[in-house]
C-alpha cells in the first residue's frame, strides 16, 4: 500500500530544486500555453478554440525541408537507401559529435549570419537545444549567487535555463521605449554598480541577438560598447544569436564574432555564442543546441558537461548531410527570409488598419506590439487584466510584457511565423471585432456620461475587477478592457 505524501511533507523528502518554483511554470507566459492546451483552435474541429501566438516557432518553410528529405532519403538510416550506416550510427555517441555534422553546423551558422564571419568546427559544444546549452554555459561561467547583467524585456524562459538549477542570478539592464528599447552603456553602468552595491559578483552579459522579443538586431555600435564593457570589467558576453538567420529586413546582422574578428586586442576568451537550429531551420523538436565559445578551457568543460544532453547521432547524421547540402541552405534561408518578410508585412499591416502599433523591427517571429491605449491604466495589473480578457474571450495566447520583465506596461509579444495564412487571418479577425466593440463601448460610454452629466453631477461608471486566473472557468472579465488609459 503506497504511503500517502502530502505537499508539505515534500519539502522534508524532496530536494530544494524539486520543491522550488525556479522552472518558473507559475508564470503568465506559460499559463497562457496551458490556456491554448486546454482549447487549441483548429479551424474544422474547434473553430472557436483558442489560437496560439504565444510560440516562437519558424513553420513557413517546412515544405522546403519535407521536399528535401523526400529527394535525399539516403539521409535517413530509417529507409532502404540508408539503412547500411545504421550500426555505425547507432553504436556511437561520441560528445564531441559527429565530425560531419560540426563541419555542416559551422559552416551553415555562417551562412545564417550574412557570411560576415567563419565558424571553426573544434569550437562547436553540442547541446540539447538553446535551453540546454544556455544551462551549460551558466555552469562553466558563474558559482551559485553570481550574476548575469541583462538587458530588459528579455525571454521569460532565461530565468529557467540560466537560473533553475545553476543558482546563477539574472540582474536587469534597464531599457525603455523611447529609444526603442536599445541598450546604453550609461543603463549597462548602473546594472553593474547596482550590482556591486549589493555585493553581489557580476561574471557576464547575457544578450540576444536578434532580440527576443523585440525582433531587433543588435548594430556593430551596441556590440562594441558590450564587447569593451566585458573586456574592461573582466565579465563575460554571452550572445544568444538563435535568431540570426530569421533577419529579413535592413539593417543587416551583425554577429558578435565580426566584432572579435575585426578588432584583435579583444580578449576573445570571454566571449561565448548560444546557437541552435531550432528558429532558424523551424526543427524545435530536434534539440540540436550549440555552443560556440572562443575560450579553450570552456569548450573543453562544456564538452564534458554536454554528456548530460546530447544530441542523437541519428539526428546528427541527417542533418549532416541536409545542412552539408551548400544549395539548399543557400535557397532554403533566402526564401524563409522572404516568407517571414512576406509575413510580417501583412501581419503587422492588419494591425495598423485597427489602431495597433508595433516596434519597428527586421527580424525574428514575432512583433512587440504596444497595446498601452487598451489599458484601464498604466499598470501591470491593468495589462495583466486585459492579457486574461484577450485569452479567454478573444480567444488569442498573446505574451503580456510584464513576463518579459518588461518595466512599461501595454507591450505584448504576439508570435505570427507559427501558423498558416487562413489561421492568422482569423486571428486579426478576431483583433479587429475585439477592438471593435471596444471603441463601441467607450464611445457610448462617453455620451451616456455627457448626457447624465451637470456641474454639480458626475456619473461614476463601475467597473469590475478579475478576481481570478486565466485557468479559473469562473473568470469575470469587465464591460470594457479597452478604456482609454489615464496617462
Amino acid at each position: 500500500m503506497g504511503l500517502h505524501v502530502d505537499d508539505h511533507s515534500n519539502y522534508n523528502v524532496l530536494s530544494r530544486i524539486a520543491t522550488s518554483d525556479g522552472h518558473g511554470e507559475n508564470s503568465s507566459y506559460f499559463d497562457g500555453w496551458k490556456a491554448y492546451d486546454n482549447d487549441p483552435f483548429h479551424p474544422i474541429d474547434n473553430p472557436k478554440g483558442v489560437i496560439q501566438m504565444g510560440l516562437a516557432e519558424n513553420q513557413l518553410c517546412l515544405d522546403l525541408t519535407h521536399q528535401w528529405i523526400k529527394q535525399n532519403p539516403q539521409a535517413s538510416i530509417c529507409t532502404g537507401e540508408g539503412v547500411s550506416e545504421f550500426k555505425d550510427v547507432a553504436n556511437f555517441q561520441d560528445y564531441h559529435g559527429l565530425p560531419d555534422f560540426r563541419k555542416a553546423i559551422a559552416r551553415f551558422m555562417g551562412k545564417a549570419r550574412g557570411g560576415g564571419a567563419k565558424f571553426d568546427p573544434e569550437r562547436i559544444v553540442m547541446s540539447g537545444g538553446a535551453t540546454g546549452a544556455q544551462e551549460n554555459i551558466a555552469f562553466c561561467l558563474a558559482n551559485p549567487g553570481e550574476a548575469f547583467l541583462i538587458p530588459t524585456p528579455y525571454y521569460p524562459g532565461f530565468d529557467r535555463d540560466f537560473r533553475w538549477r545553476t543558482g546563477v542570478q539574472l540582474l536587469p539592464i534597464q531599457c525603455h521605449s523611447f529609444n526603442n528599447f536599445k541598450i546604453t552603456e550609461p543603463a549597462l553602468v548602473t546594472a553593474y554598480q547596482t550590482a556591486q552595491r549589493s555585493n553581489i559578483t557580476v561574471k557576464g552579459i547575457l544578450v540576444t541577438n536578434p532580440s527576443n522579443p523585440l525582433g531587433t538586431t543588435l548594430d556593430r555600435e551596441t556590440l562594441r560598447t558590450l564587447v569593451s564593457f566585458a573586456n574592461e570589467k573582466r565579465i563575460h558576453l554571452v550572445c544568444d544569436e538563435i535568431f540570426s538567420g530569421t533577419v529579413f529586413d535592413r539593417p543587416t546582422y551583425v554577429s558578435v564574432s565580426e566584432i572579435v574578428e575585426e578588432e584583435p586586442y579583444y580578449d576573445r576568451d570571454l566571449i561565448h555564442i548560444v546557437y541552435s537550429l531550432s528558429k532558424d531551420l523551424g526543427v524545435p523538436g530536434f534539440r540540436v543546441g550549440v555552443i560556440y565559445s572562443y575560450n579553450d578551457a570552456v569548450v573543453s568543460c562544456a564538452r564534458k558537461m554536454s554528456s548530460f544532453g546530447l544530441v542523437s547521432t541519428q539526428t546528427q547524421h541527417l542533418l549532416a548531410s541536409m545542412l552539408g547540402d551548400d544549395d539548399f541552405t543557400t535557397k532554403f534561408l533566402a526564401e524563409s527570409r522572404r516568407r517571414l518578410s512576406r509575413r510580417h508585412k501583412v501581419f503587422t499591416a492588419g494591425l495598423h488598419r485597427v489602431g495597433i502599433k508595433c516596434l519597428e523591427s527586421n527580424a525574428g517571429l514575432f512583433c512587440w506590439m504596444n497595446l498601452k491605449h487598451l489599458l484601464n491604466e498604466a499598470t501591470v495589473e491593468a495589462e495583466l487584466e486585459l492579457w486574461r480578457v484577450i485569452i479567454k474571450e478573444v480567444k488569442l495566447n498573446m505574451s503580456p510584457g510584464s513576463s518579459f520583465h518588461c518595466s512599461e506596461p501595454g507591450w505584448f509579444r504576439v508570435c505570427f511565423a507559427n501558423m498558416d495564412d487562413n489561421t492568422m487571418e482569423t486571428a486579426l479577425k478576431r483583433i479587429r471585432t475585439f477592438v471593435d466593440r471596444g471603441n463601441d463601448t467607450t464611445a457610448a460610454q462617453a455620451k451616456k456620461k455627457k448626457k447624465w452629466s451637470d456641474g454639480s453631477l458626475r456619473l461614476s461608471l463601475p467597473r469590475r475587477i478579475e478576481e481570478l486566473s486565466i485557468m479559473t472557468p469562473r473568470l469575470i472579465s469587465p464591460h470594457s478592457p479597452l478604456v482609454q488609459a489615464a496617462t
